[in-house]
Order: C-alpha cells, then sequence, then structure tokens
C-alpha cells in the first residue's frame, strides 16, 4: 500500500487509516486482521523487536499461561481452548506448540515466537519508534470526526484515522510512604536466590510477581513474609487466571505448615520503614512518624512493638521488595483525548466501552491487557488466551463501520439450529475461554424457517447488534454463552465441597462448572434493559432460559442428557418440530398431518432425504423407530419374512394400513 504524506501547519505527517501502539501480542494480532483484509495500517513498536515486555518479565523466566501439547482431539480450534500462547492466524506453524513443549513455557520463547510471527506473516512493524504524543485533529471528512497526530521520540509525526492501542500495563504501581525509598522493585531486583541467603525479606503485593518471587528465594531466605491489603485469592477458588496459581504458591504451605513465613493483610499506605545504623529495616505506622524527623535515628521513633510487645513484623528486615503489579500509561496522550483511567479495582486501566472503544474518544480502540477493564477478574481479557477473541472482534466492528463489511454469518436451515449449536458449545474456542463476554448470536429468519449465525459477539453491545454487525434481528434471536454457576466462584468458597457437580438434565440450571447457557430474546434486548439487568447476569432477563448440563469431559454431545433437552427448549420457543426423519416417516406424515415438520417440509418435499437402506431400516427398526412390516402379514399370498415384496405388495394394491402408522414416524421422544 502506498505511503500518504500530508502536511498540515508546516509539518508534515505520515498518513495510515489505522495506526497500532506496541507490537506486543495484541499489537501483531490486529495487524495479522488488518493485513489479512489488505487494510492500510502501521504498527509503532519503541524496542527492536516485538513483545518487548517479555524480554524482562516474568522475571524469574517461567509463564503461567498453560501449553497443552495433548488433548485427544484433532480439531484445532478445540485444540485452542488448551492453548493459552497462540496468537490467531493461518499458518500452523505459527502454533505455540511446535516452539515448545513445556506445559508453563519458558518467557524466552514468547519472545521468539512474536518475532517469527511477525516476520513469517510480513506484518508491517516500524521498530525503534517511540511514541511520546498523541493528540487530535478535528475534521470533518475525516471518519470518527477528527485525526489522531502521532509524535515519536526523533519529532516523526504520523495521521491516522483510527488509532488502535496495544501498550499492554507496564508503568509499575508504586506506592509512596514514609522510607519508601528503601524499597526494591520487582522490575530491578536481584534474580538469583544466592543474593537472599540468609536473609529475613518482606514483600508488598499478594498476586503472581509477589509469589514467584518468594518461589524463588523460599529455600534460602531465614523467612519470608507478605503484606497485602486484600486476602490472597486462589484461581481454582475464583476461576480467574490472574489470581495467584498453584505453581506459584510454595509460600501457602511454608506458611500453613508452621515453616516461619506467613501472610499479614494490612494497608500499604499506613506503613513506614525506618533504616537503622546496621542497615536493617523496620517496619512501623504512619501515624507513629506523623511528628517526628524520619531522619533523626530510629531510637527516637516509636515503633508498634514498644506499645505491643507482640507486633506481627516486629523482627526487622534485610530487603524488602515490591510486587504489585503494573498500570497503563497515560502520559503520552493529550488531554483532547480524554483518555481518563478507571475507577476502584480497575484505576490501572484507562476507562472503554463494552466494544473496547475509548469512552473519551470516538475512533481509538484500546486492545489486549489494557482492555481489561471490560471482564476485570471475570474473564480472560486480560491475557492472550482471551484478547486474542475480543482482538478479532474489535476489527470485525471495525470493518462494518468503515469499511461496510458485516460482521461474519452462515445462513442455516432451522433443521440444523440443534446441530449448529451442539457443534459450537463442543469446538469452539473463543466462547469457552472468553465466558460471560463473548457471545454466539443465532438471528431468526421471519417464520423460523431459517437463521443466520454470528460467532463471537461482544454481549456487552448486543443492543447495538444490528448498528455494529450490519445483521438484522427483527424475528428474535438466540445467545450463547458460556457460564459458570451464579454462587461458585470466590475467593472465600470452598469449590471441593462434596456434590459439587451436577450430573441431572432437569437440574443443569444448578450446574456449577463452566457450562452453555442459552437465552432467548423474542425482541433485540434495548440499552435500557442492559444498563437494568439483574446483578451479575451477563444479559438482561430473557423470554427463556436453558443451560445444557455441565459435563465432567466438557463434552455437550450426550443424546438424553444434553442433545435432546436442548431440542425440546428450542422447539417451545419456536413452536415447531426441529426432529429429523426418515423419507418414509415423511411420506406417510405428508398424508396424516396437516403441515409438515422442518425437516420434511425442507428436505423430502424437496426430493431429499435420507432414502432407507437396508442397513438403516434394520437400524430404525431395532431403534423402535419404524415398524417391521417383514413381520406383519397384509395379505396371505405374501412371504412373511419377504421385506421387498411386502412393499411392492403395498404399492401394487394401493393400500397403507392404518395400525402401523403411528409406529412409522420417528419417535425418538416417546
Amino acid at each position: 500500500l502506498g505511503l500518504a504524506v500530508c502536511a498540515v501547519s508546516g509539518a508534515a505527517f505520515l498518513y495510515h487509516d489505522y495506526c497500532v501502539i506496541g507490537a506486543g501480542p495484541a499489537g501483531l494480532q490486529v495487524a495479522y486482521f488488518l493485513q489479512q483484509a489488505r487494510r492500510d495500517y502501521i504498527v509503532f513498536e519503541r524496542s527492536h523487536a516485538p513483545g518487548s515486555f517479555f524480554a524482562l518479565y516474568p522475571r524469574h523466566r517461567k509463564l503461567i499461561s498453560i501449553n497443552k501439547q495433548y488433548t485427544g482431539k484433532s480439531n484445532s480450534e478445540f485444540n485452542l481452548r488448551h492453548d493459552w500462547n497462540s496468537l490467531l492466524s493461518h499458518d500452523r506453524r505459527l502454533l505455540f506448540r511446535r516452539y515448545s513443549r513445556d506445559f508453563f513455557p519458558h518467557a524466552d520463547t514468547m519472545v521468539r515466537y512474536l518475532e517469527d510471527f511477525a516476520s513469517l506473516l510480513e506484518l508491517r512493524v516500524q521498530y525503534n519508534t517511540a511514541i511520546i504524543h498523541v493528540t487530535l485533529e478535528r475534521n470533518g471528512q475525516a471518519w470518527n470526526g477528527h485525526y489522531f497526530l502521532l509524535t515519536d521520540q526523533d519529532r516523526k509525526n504520523y495521521k491516522c484515522s483510527s488509532l488502535l492501542v496495544a501498550t499492554g500495563t507496564w508503568v509499575p504501581n508504586v506506592v509512596n510512604f514514609p522510607g519508601s525509598e528503601y524499597v526494591e522493585g520487582y522490575e530491578t531486583v536481584s534474580i538469583n536466590p544466592e543474593d537472599f541467603a540468609g536473609q529475613t525479606v518482606l514483600i508488598l503485593g499478594r498476586g503472581n510477581s509477589a509469589f514467584e518471587t518468594a518461589e524463588n528465594i523460599l529455600g534460602v531466605t531465614n523467612f519470608i513474609h507478605m503484606v497485602s491489603r486484600s486476602r490472597v485469592r486462589l484461581s481454582w477458588a475464583t476461576h480467574y487466571v490472574g489470581d495467584l496459581r498453584a505453581i506459584n504458591n510454595g509460600l501457602l504451605d511454608t506458611y500453613q505448615l508452621k515453616s516461619l513465613d506467613g501472610l499479614l493483610e494490612g494497608d500499604l499506605e499506613d506503613l513506614a520503614i525506618v533504616k537503622d545504623k546496621k542497615g536493617k529495616l523496620h517496619i512501623t505506622l504512619r501515624f507513629y512518624l506523623e511528628n517526628r524527623n524520619i531522619s533523626a535515628g530510629i531510637d527516637s521513633i516509636t515503633l508498634p512493638q514498644d506499645e505491643l510487645d507482640n507486633f506481627a513484623t516486629r523482627a526487622p528486615y534485610d530487603r524488602v521488595i515490591r510486587c504489585l503489579g503494573w498500570k497503563f500509561d497515560f502520559s503520552i496522550y493529550n488531554r483532547s483525548l480524554r483518555m481518563m483511567p478507571g475507577k476502584g479495582s480497575i484505576k490501572k486501566y484507562p476507562q472503554i466501552k463494552p466494544n473496547y472503544e475509548s469512552r473519551g474518544t470516538r475512533g481509538l480502540f484500546v486492545l489486549g491487557t489494557a482492555s481489561h477493564s471490560v471482564d476485570f477478574r471475570k474473564s480472560a481479557g486480560g491475557f492472550i488466551h482471551g484478547f486474542r477473541y475480543t482482538t478479532r472482534a474489535v476489527h470485525r466492528l471495525l470493518e462494518n463501520r468503515h469499511h461496510g463489511v458485516p460482521w461474519p454469518s452462515t445462513v442455516y436451515p432451522i433443521t440444523q439450529l440443534t446441530n449448529s449449536i451442539i457443534k459450537r458449545v463442543n469446538e469452539a474456542s473463543g466462547l469457552y475461554q472468553m465466558f460471560s463476554v463473548l457471545a454466539d448470536i443465532i438471528l431468526l429468519r421471519e417464520n423460523a424457517t431459517a437463521f443466520e449465525y454470528l460467532e463471537e459477539y461482544p454481549i456487552g453491545v448486543l443492543a447495538e447488534l444490528e448498528m455494529q454487525t450490519g445483521r438484522k434481528a427483527p424475528n428474535g434471536l438466540f445467545v450463547i454463552i458460556m457460564e459458570y454457576g451464579r454462587n461458585f466462584s470466590g475467593a472465600d468458597k470452598d469449590v471441593f465441597y462434596y456434590n459439587r457437580a451436577v450430573g441431572e438434565a432437569q437440574h443443569a440450571w444448578q450446574s456449577n462448572f463452566l457450562h452453555p447457557v442459552i437465552y432467548y430474546y423474542k425482541r433485540l434486548p434495548t440499552e435500557r434493559e442492559m444498563k437494568l439487568r439483574p446483578p451479575e447476569w451477563p444479559l438482561p432477563r430473557p423470554d427463556a432460559i436453558h443451560h445444557i448440563v455441565e459435563d465432567f469431559l466438557t463434552d455437550w454431545t450426550a443424546p438424553n442428557a444434553h442433545i435432546l433437552p436442548l431440542r425440546r427448549f428450542l422447539e417451545n420457543c419456536l413452536s415447531t418440530d426441529l426432529r429429523s426423519f426418515f423419507a418414509e416417516s415423511c411420506f406417510l406424515l405428508a398424508f396424516t398431518r396437516q403441515k409438515l415438520p422442518p425437516f420434511c417440509q425442507q428436505g423430502y418435499v424437496r426430493m431429499q432425504g435420507l432414502m432407507g437402506s437396508e442397513e438403516l431400516r434394520r437400524h430404525a427398526v431395532q431403534a423402535g423407530l419404524l415398524q417391521d412390516y417383514s413381520l406383519t402379514d397384509f395379505s396371505d399370498d405374501r412371504p412373511s419374512d419377504s421385506h421387498d415384496r411386502s412393499r411392492d405388495q403395498l404399492l401394487r394394491d394401493q393400500v397403507i394400513p392404518i395400525r402401523p402408522l403411528q409406529h412409522l414416524v420417528n419417535a425418538k421422544d416417546e
């Protein structure tokens, strides 16, 4: 694609339709989709190679994203459910399992993988380009009413119609308190365990980086204390992969099994650190220092143990390490963009809408880890195995908005409704990874004769579906998502209690583990209904809802437990018969019913359908789906064991026996 150059106020701007800031996993993923669509784009990366974050982090170099080599399945879409590192592409060489066999891979492998992803796919990445300032230029001719103007470290200027921010969260979280200058940061602390031999260590933080640091030095320290304002949250209890993972939780063992290490809760901003003449670090509380000069020396400062002689952190520490995670870098954005931090627990992320667009500026989308405010602590949108799908969703939204390309969809006859849902809930990786966030949408055609299937649409903007996708929904819709049980997940939950699993279809609504849920709406929900939905519900109250019972193997193909209840639910919603029939059954129904089932209307009447071979006929008889005419004596001169002659006799005499009709109809449900 040609490069446009324009001049504004004497400054030259290199123009692209799309500018992407950051060549990490999210930046490369959106670059791939833009390139596949043949769009004009450029990716700016401040480092000399993609994935610079992984060149440093995690410090101890072991990723906690799983890389499952074997699943027992050859279906590539299903296998992505258990591959948390690969980006989406058409190139089978770029599956992460081809780069590492480790279940928890080395971070250097991720760097090499991202380098290959960018080079093999020939993505347009401009390295060694740090964007230091972003502002707006109002222009009524622009896609969004303005252009984005970017300036790099060399004062080169760029101009684009849409800005995609994929910089992640890389600015360390720092808490300032008296004595915080004595604290070492996770980003610079030594990773050599021998440097901590015989030392007493205090770690500030309670996430995976804190426990990763503790795990590295657990065997050489005197003891380790860990302090944070919140209690420890275990990922197996919360079902949130960003919480503490089992691979890092050795400190919990040594704490609970009385081996000196321990966890404490407290507000870090209330702390203070005082250094004595021997270089030891003493923990005190801020209010003890309010009227004291910290530089006057420890002898003149009141410590908590002076009043409470069993104060928990009365022992001095050799080192204090800060492991408090990261936050988004807001510094490069001009005030005109109104890039504001979120509130409360999501203040480290920029404010964005459920379609990942900035709340302050149209045309500015946030991708990757920095977009995690949409599903923080709810789903996997902050991690590669989640945002690879949300990035694809954003690209599809942009294709519709700027290029008139509707959201991809497939139209099927209504007879394929049950099969389509069963196939997707058993294979789809986007639904599985981004549970309660991305949904498959089924748009019904008039009279429910057919349906249109849209995959992995963000349910937060369900009310805007027609505008965002270019698809119409005048006749009702089904929404298919994956959910955990309402009260199953939480830091204080026991997820291993007896009878925790539901096995019977009639109790499917009480399922605890991840399972498919189908919502039926007679019309598209409104924006107001989305805002007033029940607490903890991903969607407004539907006209009907169906839970497919949880399955220990996550294999929802059991005829009685999974498929039959689903089909009956769909039939009740549509007031139709979704069963499949043999041609003989359709033939007889044409004579005995005023209205044929859709399967017969769309198949048999159009000279389509499954003709009964001898093997199929025998199977149908054994299953009770067809009457065995070979055992029925319709005429004295016909041998009872000749099926072909009995059929010929029926046709010759033009007589259809009345008694066996009810047995000819497919009777799976009876």
